[in-house]
């Protein structure tokens, strides 16, 4: 009998504690469906850390959870009928990184609980939240402010005590369909010089500048003050020739037609550094992959000499797959049945007025399996000068098997040795310190390299673009000319074979495109369109072609790009060579949880307000505004500019002070 009225007892209080609209029940996140997880790089594993060892967090193992990393989002639809939420969370010990995390759990929008940022080594953090009332939880991993995005988050033993159902459901909303809308004005018939204003060169190396141009064809070009060495092409405009002395020569480029003509003074470097404005090109990878053949790169070559090199364009980069089985007698790396010679294809390319890149790994073998340049540096770089190479992407991949567990010196060593065989070659090429390690941008000049990676590989999703894009203030200020931070591929126009999947129109919004761009160029970042260059349609061009857009990432002067927080979204601003600021405005939140699914298509459809108070420039009084994208004045303003953005989209402006 006792027993009796003991278990009614319990049964009550069990009753009252969750209410009386369902029995009570345990519910793991390990349970549920973890494809609604949305993450910036792999996904999500069940009992597992995210590559897929077991989770031990500060030495101690956990039997149940999901592994994970920074970014991650799970948003969980628990009806209102939660007692609770609780578990641990911490930093996977199975990371080669010590990366800065942040876990945080939201309820209905609001955050209940943070773990402050964590890293590997420590001990995992224990929580216990009340869920009453709650109809929405989303359990988060952030980036705690250091860039990278190389850690391994694990959520440990997290369970809900409820009385109802706990859902899965997605995070952002499914994209409307929003047409194509084209901003940019068709060039017109007059002449415009668009090539850079700068140019570096070692001397004796062979000199390569071409002086694209705008315009109705015939045009006339021609180059004044040119110092000894060097010729120009009155009919390409290419400048060719080889420089003895150090030193820096100023000449008057000039492009003429029956419209007009145009001039431009181009200040030449000839000393120790080369690139002294980002590359701007193409890289097989993102659209071909390991497919890649001579003739692709050859279609591409005429698609950008045909298209995109009058803007500006110059680089074509074959990535991965190029290489033999094996090496010859005298240790020489040759192309395989895919490139029969490249110097037939490097001839080609250069044939065009264009530049010629190539990929290789410090490693054995490269990220695909192919043959890499370990202990052939020397003979690899003597090789590619040969054939006629101007750019080398190399690629850390296999050269991990000789550092499980690298210190940044370790890292830094085999580039540094590339580095030094790059120097003996009788040609300029532009180095590309391909592995985005963690702080990379603090070791990767001291390497030799003139631009590095600073991330993961970029996808055709607005969290992967958004996510790399907007952190990039953690490394801005290692910009300079000749150094930079390189945020990925672009990631518009045809894509998909460097991915495994058929080629596809990019998976971002039009509005997203823009802001990719946008952000790109205001960050000095490369800009390597890894698109089907035969395939563009008219969207894509006007992507590509924007000379005003394009100039702020040609910009000599290579300024530091500086954030602001504000509200709907972020402001980007860098001052420009001739004392004006190119400002970005997007609409960007680093979560962009959707709680409500039924306003999806509401939020997509907005225009979100944003103002810039123009002290935050150190302009003070009256400015006027350029719109870069539609290339036209707006007028003039007093303290501070307010504009509406599209979701996920931007207002890319110049403002210059009176």
């Amino acid at each position: 009998m006792r027993s009796g009225i003991c278990k009614v007892v319990l049964l009550t209080v069990s009753m009252l504690a969750v209410g009386i609209t369902g029995r009570a029940k345990t519910v793991y996140i390990d349970e549920l469906d973890t494809r609604f997880v949305l993450q910036d790089w792999g996904a999500p594993v069940v009992n597992k850390s995210i590559v897929g060892k077991p989770l031990r967090v500060a030495g101690k193992e956990y039997s149940r959870g999901i592994g994970t990393h920074s970014i991650s989002r799970f948003l969980l639809n628990v009806e209102g009928k939660a007692k609770s939420v609780s578990g641990w969370a911490g930093a996977d010990d199975g990371n080669d990184f010590i990366c800065n995390m942040e876990f945080k759990v939201l309820a209905d929008g609001q955050e209940i609980w943070s773990s402050g940022v964590m890293h590997r080594g420590m001990s995992a953090k224990k929580f216990n939240l009340s869920l009453k009332g709650i109809q929405k939880i989303a359990l988060i991993v952030a980036e705690a402010g250091d860039g990278i995005m190389y850690d391994h988050a694990d959520w440990l033993e997290v369970k809900i005590e409820t009385a109802g159902n706990v859902t899965p459901e997605p995070v952002v909303p499914q994209n409307i369909v929003k047409e194509k809308y084209i901003l940019t004005p068709k060039p017109g018939l007059s002449p415009r010089i668009n090539s850079p204003k700068v140019f570096g060169v070692r001397p004796g190396s062979p000199f390569i500048y071409a002086i694209a141009a705008t315009g109705e064809r015939p045009a006339k070009f021609t180059a004044s003050h040119l110092p000894d060495g060097l010729t120009v092409d009155e009919e390409t405009g290419l400048i060719t020739g080889t420089l003895k002395k150090r030193g820096t020569y100023n000449i008057v480029t000039e492009v003429e037609n029956k419209h007009g003509s145009d001039s431009r003074i181009v200040r030449i470097e000839a000393g120790d550094k080369i690139c002294l404005t980002p590359p701007m090109g193409w890289c097989s990878w993102n659209c071909w992959g390991l497919s890649v053949d001579e003739k692709k790169v050859k279609d591409a070559a005429d698609a950008m000499n045909a298209y995109l090199f009058d803007h500006g364009w110059t680089y074509i980069n074959i990535d991965d797959g190029w290489e033999a089985e094996k090496r010859d007698a005298d240790g020489e790396l040759h192309g395989n049945v895919k490139f029969p010679d490249f110097k037939r294809l490097s001839d080609y390319v250069h044939s065009k007025k264009l530049k010629f890149g190539i990929y290789s790994s410090p490693g054995p073998t490269t990220c695909g399996g192919y043959q890499g340049s370990y202990q052939h540096e020397k003979n690899d770089a003597k090789t590619w000068a040969k054939w006629g190479v101007d750019y080398l992407k190399y690629d850390y991949c296999s050269y991990s098997q000789f550092t499980p567990s690298p210190a940044e010196s370790e890292i830094k060593e085999p580039y540094t040795v590339m580095r030094k065989a790059l120097d003996e070659a009788d040609r300029d090429i532009v180095y590309c310190v391909g592995f985005g390690a963690p702080n990379v941008w603090n070791w990767a000049k001291e390497a030799g390299g003139n631009l590095w990676r600073t991330t993961r590989d970029i996808t055709d999703e607005w969290n992967v673009v958004s996510a790399i894009g907007f952190f990039q203030d953690v490394c801005a200020e290692s910009t300079a000319p000749g150094c930079y931070n390189d945020a990925d591929m672009l990631v518009v126009g045809k894509l998909g074979l460097g991915w495994g999947e058929k080629v596809h129109d990019s998976y971002l919004t039009p509005d997203e495109q823009y802001s990719h761009i946008s952000l790109w160029c205001i960050l000095s970042a490369p800009l390597l369109t890894g698109c089907d260059m035969g395939d563009m349609d008219d969207f894509t061009l006007n992507l590509l072609t924007n000379d005003e857009v394009l100039a702020v990432n040609q910009d000599p002067a290579a300024m530091p790009a500086h954030k602001i927080i504000t509200e709907n979204g972020q402001i980007w601003w860098k001052m420009l060579e001739d004392g004006s600021y190119a400002v970005g405005f997007f609409n960007a939140d680093p979560y962009f949880i959707l709680w409500d699914q039924s306003k999806g298509e509401e939020i997509q459809r907005k225009n979100y307000p944003m103002t810039l108070d123009v002290k935050k420039l150190g302009i003070t009084g009256k400015f006027t505004v350029r719109d870069l994208w539609k290339q036209s004045d707006l007028g003039r303003f007093d303290s501070s500019f307010s504009t509406e953005v599209p979701y996920h989209g931007t207002h890319f402006v110049k403002i210059r002070r009176e």
